[in-house]
């Protein structure tokens, strides 16, 4: 095994520049190697024994033995923890590498597996939040993958998330992205360094390396015993979730250590028994045993030789910062390349960087060490590489000047000086052991100059006296400081003042030292507000008091701090009498309700306090017991009046005198009422749910304006009056709706003040809302001439409770707005005929419908109408029911009207049989439009074929019609008996001769008893002329009868055998037939189903159905599959099986699927229907 350390030289090639400010917590110690011969020199750039290969560099595979893959926890003692943290090459200007060859190198290295954004490194400013953000594509993951943060390349940070450190984790599920954030919180300078990310799942692996800086901040890190970093921070303490373990600058109480002798722990492990671990570990304060034991077994591990190389780097380097570092390794092959690598990436030749070559030797030079070059660095030769890791410290800083003990006085400035090592160093300061922490608001402030550091106190107090102390890497000093009053001197003392109320009230004094005091006034503390002003400048004092109130007399003192001197002094406050009338309208104008009873309270002021006089009319008003009265306080003057009448309005006067002055004020005194009733109104206008009505106001408004009125109703035939506005009506003229058409109403009005609501008016004159009526429909054209227009339409759809008096028809012609009344007089026909219209004019036509509400909207016809008359060729329109043979019965009147058209008017020619009609029998009446058979009543004779001839010049147009009266039959012509055996006759009949002109529909046939001759019909609509009569009584002797039947009934007479049938008895035993019950049951059925219903809100709403069966089913009404019980807002009945669901008054919330369901024990059935509840719009 090689030798595990070297001695390297130390070398400054250069000045080293400022390092930026790197883990103030860190110790830094002389560069000594744990695994080195006893007989070796400790020197800086020796390096702790390591396997080469222990770990693997960003994008390698990870397949090592679990080992391996477990980065190390533990550092020797003497080294840095800047040791423990792994930084990537950050480049910058003068020593990064050519753009192309940075792609190049990256391209070398092996393809992300699982990163899809790296976090990239960056810079914060101290105090200031920063946020590092890693994505994993999760397509081809089957769960979550692991992660870890890590600082340096072993402190899992993990166990540190607190108030400075935050990981969080999310899932995006549409692109399949997991995100992983680290988040540091008010970054402090410690917290720079190297940072990984590693990522793995299953089989695969991923890591990152990237940087932070902490920028702005000052001075040095202070030592720090390697034992401690490898303490962790306790959860919930002060320095939970911190991101390094030292503990040395908290608040603590400084003392002075006492200085142990420096303790090997990596020999002291090597050199022991495994069973003195954990003893050693407790005796040196080790909590990552485990760690510190695996990389010692690396340690131990017997190096494979190499065949490029024929000496490697040293397993690690130690340097100060600001040194120089040399690394050698010597070939087994001169010719091979080799090349320098820090963090993965390769390190170009720079004045940083220097490579020389000794034979087979390849040298490396780093100069001027920073915090940064703290790393991993390797070098490859052919296909093998070697590492070693370099460490990087910083000197502890020295307290060369100690503090000095100082005494001081109040309010003075103290400086307490000390002088360090290092120029800009971190240093602490306590008071007490507490550390102090300048802040903007702070007494303490701390300035550096160079190696000097000052803290500054401005405003000394006692309370500043203490044990002052200062802390650094490498020592610490303290002093105490001791501040004492000073003699006070009573430069101006207090003076008694008198002042009027309202001014300004200025009590100053000045005491020798500027310090602070406290004000009382009659002994109790003096509180500062709006009005109380206390005032201190320097050595002056002042209480300033604004406004000067009575309450604001009295003692007032001065006490200085932390002296036993009082300042006293009196202040007097005058104030002349004042009435106070803020209350009161802006004309001091005070009203009552007539009746009720009125106090008066007029605030006053002064002092001493005032004497108040009131007075009416030049008349004093005296205190005592009378109905108006006065009564006299302190702070107040009151007027009292117990039952306020109309007469006591007025001006009242009231007057204040004191020693100060006087004062006086007068105030209006106002007695109100309700106003007197409104007359009777007057209702001018009426529709058919509405009316105009209007009314004049109140003779008298009660002394208060009139704010508006109320409007009731009533129906004339009722003593309920219904309010019918609830915001009053500013107008005299209102406008009542929703009343029932043709129903009498009455209204009264309401007068209202602001005293309250009159009595009612007297009720108007009764009145019925009327509605004019819908306009009249199917204006048409009936017949035009040269000088006539006839027009005819239907009546109106809506006529209403006013009816229809008649109809107005009006024209204008074409081209004009003129109207022109037809008709003078309304007409109760739909047709008119307008007369005396000049040839080819046209004209437009319009009719309205007119009732006692007045006339309706017009009904227009749509086109002009051309006044000129047009042959049109005659036509016959039979009705349908005159197209077969029209038949009646003897005595039935026939009034037949067939249609025709034609014009001018055609001729018209009846024939009956193609002989001339006979007027005295036959009416026939022609009008323009048709023609009309009237007979009286029809007789057999009527029958026959009638023919009409419609003639219009030389147009003819011919129909006819077919009119067949029919009567009763006449009886058959012959019955006789064919036959009779057993309990059976054969009857045989003829026809009847007269079939009464229309066919024989059956025959009627009776019996009779021959003992009581009383007829029994026994078969009915028999259509033969035999039939076999049945089941006649044994014993019995019977007679016989038929009807002859067609369309119009029995023949009067009957036709009767002329002989008996006898049914002798022949010993045969009579059976009753055996008749079997009959099933009346069934199951319940729906005879007439539920229909869809609208309802009007407010309206009873009704639903009907009817059902069957037997046993009478039970029935039950349900909405929305709710069954309907015990509900005031519905009543059910049932009646013949007629069901019905009565809905009272129904709102919107009353719509829905209502339900009827019968059940008994045959079955159940049930039946459903939707209602709509409409509101009707106002």
């Amino acid at each position: 095994m090689p030798e595990p350390t070297k001695k390297e030289e130390n070398e400054v090639l250069a000045p080293a520049p400022a390092p930026p400010p790197e883990e103030p917590n860190k110790e830094k110690e002389a560069g000594t190697a744990p695994a080195k011969e006893p007989n070796k020199e400790k020197e800086a750039g020796t390096a702790p024994a390591k396997e080469p290969n222990k770990e693997k560099e960003a994008g390698t595979s990870p397949g090592k033995d679990e080992e391996d893959a477990s980065p190390p926890v533990a550092l020797p003692p003497g080294l840095g923890s800047r040791a423990l943290e792994r930084k990537d090459s950050e480049w910058s200007i003068g020593e990064s590498p050519a753009g192309e060859e940075q792609d190049k190198q990256n391209a070398n290295s092996q393809l992300s597996t699982l990163f899809v954004e790296k976090p990239q490194g960056g810079s914060v400013k101290v105090g200031e939040n920063i946020t590092f953000i890693a994505k994993v594509k999760a397509e081809d993951l089957l769960r979550k993958p692991t992660v870890k943060w890590f600082k340096g390349k072993w402190m899992d940070l993990a166990s540190k998330a607190g108030k400075h450190l935050q990981l969080k984790e999310t899932f995006e599920r549409h692109s399949r992205v997991y995100t992983f954030e680290m988040q540091i919180i008010k970054a402090k300078e410690n917290y720079a360094g190297n940072y990984r990310c590693e990522v793995t799942y299953k089989d695969k692996f991923d890591s990152c390396s990237f940087d932070l800086e902490v920028h702005e901040s000052t001075g040095t890190t202070p030592n720090i015993d390697i034992r401690s970093a490898f303490k962790r921070s306790g959860e919930g303490q002060d320095d939970a979730g911190e991101l390094d373990f030292s503990g040395l600058l908290k608040r603590r109480e400084v003392k002075q250590q006492e200085e142990q002798p420096e303790v090997d722990v990596w020999e002291l492990l090597k050199n022991a028994k495994p069973s003195e671990y954990e003893k050693i570990a407790f005796q040196y304060g080790i909590t990552d045993l485990r760690g510190m034991l695996k990389r010692l077994k690396r340690m131990r591990r017997v190096e494979k030789k190499s065949a490029a190389f024929a000496r490697i780097l040293d397993p690690a380097y130690q340097v100060d910062k600001g040194g120089r570092v040399r690394f050698v390794v010597e070939l087994a092959d001169p010719k091979l390349e080799v090349k320098w690598y820090k963090n993965g990436q390769e390190i170009r030749p720079s004045t940083k960087y220097i490579f020389e070559h000794k034979g087979c030797e390849r040298i490396m030079f780093i100069n001027n060490c920073v915090l940064t070059d703290d790393s991993e660095y390797y070098v490859t030769a052919g296909d093998e590489k070697c590492s070693t890791e370099l460490f990087v410290r910083e000197p502890p800083v020295m307290v060369t000047k100690q503090l000095e003990d100082t005494k001081a006085y109040c309010g003075e400035r103290v400086e307490l000086e000390c002088e360090v090592s290092e120029d800009d160093a971190n240093v602490k300061w306590f008071k007490n052991g507490e550390e102090i922490i300048p802040g903007p608001k702070s007494r303490y402030h701390i300035r550096v100059e160079g190696k000097k550091h000052i803290l500054v106190i401005e405003g000394a107090t006692k309370a500043d006296t203490a044990e002052y102390s200062v802390m650094t890497t490498g020592g610490q000093s303290s002093a105490k400081l001791s501040v004492d009053l000073k003699p006070l001197k009573i430069l101006t003392p207090l003076t008694d003042q008198t002042v009027n109320l309202g001014k300004e009230v200025c009590l100053k004094c000045e005491v020798s030292e500027n310090i602070t005091g406290k004000w009382t006034k009659n002994g109790l503390p003096v509180q500062e507000s709006d009005r109380l002003k206390i005032v201190h400048k320097g050595r002056i004092h002042k209480l300033v008091i604004a406004n000067a109130l009575v309450e604001d007399e009295g003692d007032y003192v001065f006490t200085p701090d932390s002296y036993s001197v009082t300042l006293p002094a009196k202040v007097h406050v005058i104030d002349p009498p004042k009435i106070n009338l803020d209350g009161l309208d802006a004309d001091n104008t005070v009203t009552v309700i007539a009746g009720n009873k009125l106090r008066l309270e007029i605030p006053i002021s002064g002092e001493p306090p005032p004497k108040a006089i009131w007075s009416r009319a030049d008349k004093a008003i005296m205190e005592g017991s009378g109905r108006i009265r006065a009564e006299n306080y302190p702070d107040s003057t009151t007027l009292v009046i117990d039952i306020a009448e109309k007469d006591d309005s007025g001006v009242y006067h009231i007057n204040l005198k004191n020693e100060a002055g006087e004062a006086h004020a007068s105030i209006k005194i106002k007695v109100v009422d309700i106003p007197d009733p409104p007359v009777a109104p007057n209702v001018t206008d009426v529709g058919d749910d509405w009316c105009v009505m209007t009314w004049e106001p109140p003779l008298y408004d009660g002394g208060s304006p009139i704010l508006g009125y109320f409007i009731e109703r009533k129906k004339k035939q009722s003593s309920r009056w219904m309010r019918l506005n609830f915001d009053l009506c500013k107008e005299t003229i209102f406008e009542p709706k929703k009343m029932i058409e043709g129903v009498a109403y009455e209204v009264r009005i309401f007068a209202v003040n602001a005293v309250g609501i009159s009595k009612p008016s007297m009720p108007s004159k009764p009145f019925v809302p009327l509605a004019v009526t819908s306009p009249p429909t199917l204006l048409t054209v009936d017949s035009v001439t040269d000088t006539t227009v006839t027009m005819k339409w239907r009546p109106p759809d809506q006529i209403g409770a006013a009816g229809l008096d008649g109809y107005v028809l009006e024209y204008c012609f074409e081209g004009t707005d003129d109207w022109i009344v037809a008709n003078t007089e309304l007409i109760d026909k739909t047709k008119f005929t307008i007369t005396g219209l000049p040839t080819d004019s046209r004209i437009f036509v319009r009719v309205k419908a007119v009732n006692a509400a007045g006339a309706s909207e017009p009904k227009y016809y749509s086109q002009p109408i051309l006044v000129k008359e047009v042959i049109e060729a005659p036509k016959i329109r039979i009705p349908r029911h005159l197209k077969q043979t029209y038949i009646r019965r003897v005595g039935e009147a026939i009034n037949l009207v067939i249609p025709f058209q034609g014009k001018p008017r055609p001729e018209l020619i009846w024939t009956k049989d193609g002989a001339p009609i006979d007027k005295n029998q036959i009416n026939i009446r022609n009008s323009e439009t048709d023609t009309i058979v009237f007979i009286r009543k029809a007789e057999r004779s009527h029958s026959g074929k009638y023919d009409l001839q419609v003639k219009v010049e030389k147009f003819v147009e011919t129909a006819s019609i077919d009119i067949r009266v029919v009567d009763r039959p006449g009886p058959p012509q012959l019955v006789k008996i064919e036959d009779v055996w057993g309990e059976n006759v054969a009857l045989s009949w003829t026809p009847p001769r007269d079939d009464g002109n229309t066919a024989i529909t059956g025959y009627t046939i009776q019996k009779a008893d021959k003992k009581s001759m009383e007829w029994f019909t026994v078969i009915e609509h028999y259509h033969r002329t035999s039939a076999t009569i049945t089941e006649l009584v044994i014993g019995n002797e019977y007679y016989f009868r038929v009807f002859a039947e067609n369309m119009c009934g029995l023949s009067e007479d009957a036709t009767m055998t002329k002989e008996s049938a006898v049914i002798a008895k022949d010993g045969k035993i009579y059976k009753n037939p055996v008749y079997e019950d009959f099933d009346f049951t069934e199951a319940p059925m729906f005879t007439q189903p539920l229909v869809n219903t609208y309802a009007v809100a407010g309206y009873n709403a009704t639903l009907n159905c009817s059902v069957r069966g037997n046993p009478k089913p039970k029935i039950t009404w349900m909405k929305n599959k709710v069954a309907i019980k015990d509900d005031p807002r519905y009543r059910m009945f049932s009646n013949q099986g007629v069901c019905t669901l009565e809905i009272r008054k129904p709102s919107p919330y009353d719509g829905g699927t209502y339900c009827c369901k019968a059940v008994n024990d045959l079955g159940t059935v049930e039946i459903e229907c939707k209602l709509e509840v409409k509101v009707v719009a106002q």
